[in-house]
């Protein structure tokens, strides 16, 4: 137990870094939010329901990884396991939504993606660390 609870103060600093990035992907998330708003009045055409209900789920999403991350810094591999998975997932979906010509995401969604993306790369680079690994060894 001893060395499981060193290898975890070890990587602290690292998921505290994840955790505040999930809070930045919430707020570019909500800002993203605020931005459609606005644009659903002055430029309707430029908000479609695909940029709420992505910008939304994102938002959401974001903010149940910071509870996860939690999770797994107390610990759970499981939490941890789920983190690297979607941190390595998400930005290949983010990635074909940029390219997609015809994915109902107008530009400056596609940016804000983008930015998404960037962030959630920033986590995988994180998650897949040697050290961060080996602070969640799998069990026997």
């Amino acid at each position: 137990m001893t060395l499981t609870v060193d290898r975890l103060a070890a990587v602290r600093p690292t998921l505290d870094t994840v955790r505040r990035l999930w809070w930045l992907c919430a707020a570019v998330s909500v800002i993203a939010l605020a931005a459609a708003a606005v644009l659903a009045i002055v430029d309707p055409a430029e908000v479609n329901w695909v940029v709420w209900l992505r910008g939304s789920v994102v938002a959401v999403a974001s903010l149940v990884f910071v509870v996860v991350t939690r999770a797994a810094a107390r610990g759970s591999r499981r939490a941890f396991t789920r983190m690297r998975w979607i941190s390595i997932i998400a930005p290949i979906g983010i990635g074909l939504i940029i390219v997609s010509p015809d994915s109902g995401y107008p530009i400056w969604m596609k940016i804000e993606q983008g930015l998404i993306g960037i962030l959630i790369v920033a986590i995988a680079v994180l998650l897949n660390r040697r050290q961060t690994r080996a602070a969640f060894p799998k069990e026997n």
